[in-house]
């Protein structure tokens, strides 16, 4: 607890963040990890740390550890933040889409891309890992397979954002095409971000784009959307199932899960600052 005062001692005397404050007033009050800091430790963990914080709903015989492989301090994830705060020299903002790849930018810099079944919250998550640059327009429908390109979000120089089309109801006819030949083709691709429905879990057709990043030898990471939807003991058997399956059944997938709610912007910030980490713009040396 005393670190905790500390931190937020820390950043509320910072000059950086004094200067960003007019700015961020206009902003949703979740969106700015400074004013999560100022919450109360239960508040602060449940956001922050949303699958820690599950760890005291589990008996004591159940295996935990992979709760906390990505475990930055409150200060990485304070300035992974500043990565997607925009400014006059870091432009944050819609770059182009490609409905093929002989249409898809050339990019140079670290890239990281979204994919999962269509409905599943993949426009809505980057709205929130956006929401501190309210002028990048991220598409949200109540339509599933709206999304039917490939849309690349530019964060500054740092790294680019791809916001792939859904799979599975209403997934574009040339949904192989366009994505597996990224996928295998992308060089410069770092991660890719597997979304999974926090309340119906891993379906079938979610096993078939496992099995196609497993065949491609593609490093990806599971993230649990819609988790505030979610009664709590299913998400806590959902987390469970999940975190045995990739145990089991993969060798590419990060071993940590990463649950996410884009209305309460639970694990927003801890997303942010792994794409932080795994785009080589934040090297973290402690956990």
């Amino acid at each position: 607890m005393f670190y905790l005062q500390k931190t937020r001692k820390f950043f509320e005397a910072n000059w950086l963040l004094r200067r960003c404050a007019a700015t961020w007033k206009s902003l949703p009050d979740k969106a700015s990890f400074a004013n999560i800091l100022r919450m109360d430790d239960k508040t602060l963990t449940k956001l922050t740390f949303p699958l820690q914080d599950l760890e005291k709903y589990y008996v004591s015989n159940v295996n935990t550890e992979n709760f906390r492989i990505f475990n930055p301090s409150l200060d990485y994830i304070q300035w992974a933040e500043l990565l997607f705060k925009p400014s006059k020299d870091h432009e944050i903002d819609y770059f182009s889409s490609a409905i093929r790849m002989d249409h898809a930018p050339l990019l140079s810099q670290p890239e990281v891309c979204f994919i999962g079944r269509s409905n599943v919250g993949k426009s809505c998550l980057l709205k929130a890992l956006f929401s501190l640059a309210p002028e990048v327009e991220v598409r949200v429908s109540k339509t599933p397979g709206h999304t039917k390109k490939l849309n690349f979000f530019k964060v500054g120089k740092r790294f680019t954002m791809v916001d792939m089309p859904g799979y599975g109801y209403r997934a574009p006819q040339d949904f192989s095409e366009m994505v597996e030949v990224y996928l295998q083709e992308r060089k410069n691709l770092k991660r890719t971000f597997l979304l999974v429905d926090g309340v119906t879990g891993i379906q079938e057709v979610d096993n078939t784009a496992v099995e196609m990043l497993e065949e491609f030898g593609i490093p990806y990471v599971l993230v649990l959307t819609k988790i505030d939807r979610a009664p709590k003991g299913l998400l806590l058997k959902n987390v469970l199932a999940i975190q045995d399956f990739v145990e089991k059944q993969t060798q590419r997938c990060f071993p940590q899960l990463f649950p996410v709610s884009s209305v309460e912007f639970s694990g927003i910030y801890l997303l942010r600052c792994f794409i932080a980490h795994v785009t080589g713009n934040l090297s973290i040396t402690e956990s």
